[in-house]
C-alpha cells in the first residue's frame, strides 16, 4: 500500500516538475531568437485609399497582412479563406494586428459578397478591404519586394508582411537545413503564397510570431532594433 501511494507521488511529482523544467530550458533561449529579417524599406502608405467603415486604415504603427485581390476578388476566394483561416483566426487578438487588401474602386458590391463567403458575417474588425485607383495599387505594389508581378486585373496569390514603421519582413535566407548543408545559393523569401496551405501554416505563422515578439520586446525595452535593422539593409544590399 505504502508503495503505490509513494508511487502515485512520484508520478505526480513528474508531471508537476516536467513542465516546469521544460519552460526553464526555453527561458533563456527567448532572449536569443533570429529577428525577422528587413528586406525592403519605405513600402507606400495607403493613405490615398477609401474603406466602407469610418476607421481610417493605414499602414504606419500596426503589423500588416497586405493583399492585392484584384477587380474580380470573388475569382479569388481560395486566396482570401487560407488567409482568413490560417492567418487571421489565429492572430486576430494580438496587439496592432490587421490583414489589408487593396481593391479597384467599383468592386465594393463584389468585396462584400466575399466577405459573407469566407466568414458567414463573422466579426471582421481587423480585416479591412480598402478601395483606389488601379495606379493607386501598382505604385504600393511596385514600393513592395516581389519576385512575382500583379496580373492584368491587379491580383497575386501573395501576401507581405509590413511593420510599424512600413518596412517589409521575410527572410534574408530561405534555406532549407538540407541546403544548408550543401551550400546552395541563398534565397529571398519576401512574400508567402496563399494557395500554399503549408507556407502560410508554417513560414508566415511562424514568422509572425518572431515579429510580435519582437515588438513586445521593444515594449520592454530589451531589444535593440536599430542596429539589426541597418545590417538587414546592408546585406539585402550585397
Amino acid at each position: 500500500m505504502e508503495y503505490k501511494k509513494a508511487g502515485r507521488y512520484l508520478i505526480l511529482g513528474i508531471l508537476f516538475f516536467l513542465p516546469v523544467t521544460f519552460l526553464l530550458f526555453l527561458y533563456p533561449a527567448t532572449h536569443h531568437y533570429t529577428p525577422l529579417d528587413i528586406v525592403n524599406q519605405s513600402v507606400l502608405d495607403i493613405n490615398q485609399f477609401h474603406s466602407n467603415s469610418e476607421e481610417k486604415v493605414v499602414l504606419k504603427d500596426h503589423i500588416t497582412i497586405l493583399g492585392f485581390l484584384g477587380s474580380n476578388p470573388i475569382e479569388n476566394n481560395i486566396v482570401a479563406s487560407n488567409l482568413k483561416e490560417l492567418v487571421y483566426d489565429k492572430f486576430k487578438g494580438f496587439k496592432k494586428f490587421q490583414i489589408v487588401i487593396l481593391v479597384p474602386n467599383g468592386t465594393e458590391a463584389e468585396v462584400e459578397k466575399l466577405k459573407a463567403e469566407i466568414t458567414g458575417y463573422e466579426d471582421l474588425r481587423f480585416w479591412h478591404f480598402v478601395f483606389g485607383e488601379p495606379e493607386a495599387i501598382e505604385n504600393v505594389f511596385t514600393s513592395l519586394k516581389s519576385k512575382t508581378g500583379l496580373t492584368n486585373n491587379l491580383s497575386t496569390n501573395d501576401v507581405f508582411i509590413v511593420d510599424k514603421d512600413l518596412n517589409q519582413r521575410g527572410r534574408l535566407d530561405d534555406r532549407t537545413d538540407n541546403e544548408i548543408s550543401k551550400q546552395a545559393p541563398t534565397y529571398l523569401l519576401s512574400a508567402y503564397n496563399c494557395i500554399e496551405v503549408a507556407e502560410i501554416k508554417n513560414k508566415m505563422s511562424d514568422d509572425l510570431r518572431i515579429l510580435f515578439t519582437e515588438y513586445r520586446q521593444i515594449r520592454k525595452g530589451e531589444f535593440d532594433s536599430s542596429t539589426r535593422r541597418a545590417n538587414d539593409l546592408k546585406e539585402t544590399a550585397n
